[in-house]
């Protein structure tokens, strides 16, 4: 039997190949911690939902763009040759391009997509856009795009705090007290942007357990932090964790416990947040009791947590979760302040974290080099979006928009070009989404399964998996770098991202500048060499890519520990922050001139519009948590046996309190109904004290599936939240998600059950052949 290394976002495996078919998944033998998603390769890559050839919706290749939209989900599909598609595709975007200009064209494509450098779709799909004259972009992430545009104001990109995060063998040597809002979910560190060689979280996490560190939770779920930890857990209502900051930042400051010292030489704008703090301004003290008829936690537990906090060293850190929420800016903003307030940033075991284990890689060492990917060229349309505001360009082309003080127009779509991702997951109020969908011309995508985004498509090009094609995998938070090799033969008539867009590049007459005259193996072979350049410059020797190839992984030798801002501590002229300031910004003068009632110029309670304390919870009374699976990677692999055997009467697991199925007269594994005015979708019932009252978790992933495809406001039976989730910025500055401020009612499902049929295809034309969709 042979066998293959595979490497992925979750992790690497040995893959056991027999008659081309897998028949085993063993984890790398270095992983101390290996992620169960990986065993859905077993079935995951030959399941029969794969998209085995080009196909078209049937009003579209009979009609063309623009016809009958509003079936899009619920046509059948008619597969074509690959030369034709090529054809159809590249006819359709040279139309666009000439007569509305590639503005028009929507290419963001976010998404995870594969764990290689080279075929990373995104990459890919914007080296190509740009060979053809450019596209609309999007910007930022689903995961913290209100922290990617407030922090740059406050400390830093967020990109580069999550890099230079003070690293695990020094929170075990240093760290006495963990304060964590919103936990560290090892469920999230199973993943890692670019790859995982050795799960290290658990590692780091429980390492600091041994050596002494005391671990404090506020979360309405409990099991945000591993069991290892015993963890002292405290319940605030979801949204009010600025509040509890807020109260141990007053408190500090009433018992004189704040280090003025540090807040004179390394902040600036404290004496403009203290009479916000102290209520001067308002004539309400942001004090522990009032913090407390907020969040419902204890005042005395916030204000002796405080006083803890003062005197030990103390690492306050809160997950990525938290700030996707109304006015999420707030909430990571807030956090640096109150570590700006314990003095003790730059120190050892001390100073603030921005979700620790949201990756794998946070907390882990990292190496100042980026390693080579695939050359994306020139964008030359300058219009884009915030990532979270899709349904927007869609819906309200040529109105404008607010982002980070200044002021945008929508471009008119008519082409939505996606590879890589899966917009029915990641995106928010999917029957607002929907209707957005019906607008453009033509959607065209690069998929592998039947999910719904290739259901709701007018273009299908049938892409291949991971194990099916070659490539380098290394991120910058690890310590391997693996010749991925294809294991399998790709299903049907699968091709990877970069042959379909040759393709398509071949009859537009760009084949040349987007190949650049390089195969598969050229390419790899041109970013390896890239690679041992730019590890040779820190030091860092990598074999020639023969060697390399024929070994199949290298270690990399051990990085730096690391501290987070230890240079800017020791000398905030020689290492100043890329503020306006150069230090950290209590107070932001450039935020406070955008003049938002949506995000003052200092961090603010500002209280939601869906929380337990709205007016709303009379009518829909449960807070919804909508968070990360621990089955698969966001949407991926939902059809695979990791995240199947995790369901509950075959559609996604909903956990509620039980004191809260108890007044609902619900068991478990019944199949409830959870509804609020945007939609309802119908989840498998799980009861645990995990969950406080008067919130639910339902995880995010579940592959949308209505009960009339293509009908807005149809009834979802597979469990996904996104049907329920609000879809409005978090603030006109940061427009990030909004997905953790939603309110639901939840009652047991009486009429008959329909079955969950997303994970088998749809009805597709063969030529003389039909396909009925089940």
């Amino acid at each position: 039997m042979e066998k293959a290394l595979t490497a992925s976002h979750w992790g690497t495996y040995y893959l056991s190949i027999e008659d081309g078919q897998i028949k085993s998944v063993e984890p790398h033998r270095e992983d101390p911690d290996p992620s169960p998603i990986g065993q859905s390769f077993l079935d995951g890559i030959q399941h029969p939902c794969r998209v085995k050839k080009p196909a078209v919706r049937k009003s579209y290749l009979e009609q063309g763009p623009g016809v009958a939209t509003h079936k899009r989900g619920a046509e059948p599909f008619v597969e074509i040759e690959w030369d034709q598609a090529f054809e159809l595709v590249g006819n359709e975007l040279n139309r666009v391009r000439q007569q509305y200009g590639n503005q028009s064209i929507f290419a963001g494509s976010y998404g995870w997509a594969s764990a290689g450098r080279f075929h990373h779709a995104p990459s890919q799909i914007h080296r190509f856009m740009n060979c053809i004259g450019g596209y609309t972009k999007s910007v930022n992430t689903y995961s913290y795009a209100a922290s990617e545009v407030i922090l740059p104001h406050v400390v830093g990109s967020m990109s580069w705090l999550l890099n230079q995060h003070t690293s695990w063998p020094v929170l075990e040597k240093h760290c006495e007290l963990m304060v964590m809002f919103g936990g560290v979910a090892l469920k999230n560190g199973q993943i890692n942007a670019g790859g995982v060689g050795r799960h290290s979280a658990k590692d780091g996490l429980l390492a600091c357990k041994r050596a002494g560190t005391k671990f404090v939770n506020f979360s309405p779920v409990r099991d945000d932090v591993d069991q290892g930890l015993e963890a002292v857990h405290y319940e605030p209502k979801p949204n009010t964790d600025v509040s509890i900051m807020l109260a141990l930042a007053h408190t500090l400051y009433e018992q004189g416990l704040h280090d003025k010292a540090f807040l004179e030489q390394y902040c600036v704008g404290f004496e403009k947040f203290e009479p916000y703090l102290t209520g001067k301004v308002d004539g309400q003290p942001k004090d522990a009791k009032w913090a407390a008829n907020i969040s419902g936690v204890d005042a005395t537990v916030i204000s002796s947590l405080a006083v803890e906090m003062a005197r030990k060293r103390t690492m306050v850190t809160a997950s990525w979760s938290l700030q996707r929420a109304d006015h999420g800016e707030q909430t990571h903003w807030m956090l640096v302040v109150l570590a700006a307030m314990l003095g003790q940033i730059g120190l050892p075991g001390g100073g603030f974290g921005l979700g620790y284990a949201g990756v794998n890689g946070v907390g882990h060492q990292f190496r100042d080099f980026t390693w080579a990917s695939l050359d994306q060229g020139v964008n030359k349309v300058a219009d884009f979006i915030p990532v979270a505001r899709i349904s927007d360009l869609l819906l309200k082309p040529g109105q404008s928009f607010q982002y980070n003080g200044q002021s945008y127009t929508y471009p008119d779509t008519k082409v939505v070009y996606w590879a890589g991702g899966n917009p029915f997951h990641h995106h928010q109020d999917l029957n607002r989404l929907l209707k957005a969908w019906q607008q453009p011309d033509s959607i065209i995508v690069h998929e592998q399964t039947w999910n719904a985004l290739s259901r709701h498509a007018d273009i299908v090009l049938p892409a291949t998996m991971t194990a099916e094609r070659n490539d380098i995998v290394c991120a910058k938070r690890d310590d391997y770098v693996y010749a991925l090799k294809q294991a399998v033969v790709p299903v049907g008539e699968a091709r990877n991202d970069y042959d379909i867009f040759g393709g398509i590049a071949d009859v537009m007459g760009k084949k040349d500048e987007f190949t650049e005259d390089r195969n598969e193996k050229e390419w790899l072979q041109f970013l390896h060499a890239r690679n041992r350049q730019r590890a040779a410059a820190q030091g860092i020797e990598i074999p020639e890519f023969d060697v390399f190839w024929e070994q199949g992984e290298y270690l990399l030798p051990e990085g730096p520990d690391l501290i987070l801002l230890e240079a800017f501590r020791r000398s905030p002229e020689a290492s100043p922050l890329r503020t306006m300031s150069g230090k950290l910004e209590i107070f932001s003068e450039r935020v406070a001139s955008f003049e938002l009632a949506s995000c003052p110029g200092h961090p603010t309670w500002l209280e939601p519009k869906e929380w337990l304390g709205a007016e709303l919870v009379q009518k829909f009374p449960l807070h919804l948590i909508s968070n990360q699976p621990a089955t698969r990677l966001h949407s991926q692999f939902d059809h695979g046996q990791t995240s199947q055997r995790a369901k509950v009467s075959g559609r996604e697991a909903l956990t509620i309190s039980p004191q809260d199925a108890h007044d609902r007269a619900l068991s478990v594994g019944d199949v409830v109904k959870v509804y609020n005015d945007r939609g309802a979708t119908l989840a498998g019932l799980i009861i645990s004290d995990k969950v406080q009252p008067g919130v639910v978790q339902l995880p995010t992933g579940a592959w949308y599936d209505p009960v009339e495809p293509g009908i807005i406001g149809s009834l979802d039976k597979a469990g996904n939240p996104n049907v329920l989730t609000r879809d409005v910025g978090s603030s006109e500055l940061g427009q990030g998600p909004v997905a953790h401020s939603t309110l639901v009612e939840i009652e047991k499902y009486t009429s008959e059950i329909p079955e969950v049929t997303i994970y088998t295809p749809p009805e597709i034309i063969r030529g003389p052949e039909t396909i009925k969709a089940p």
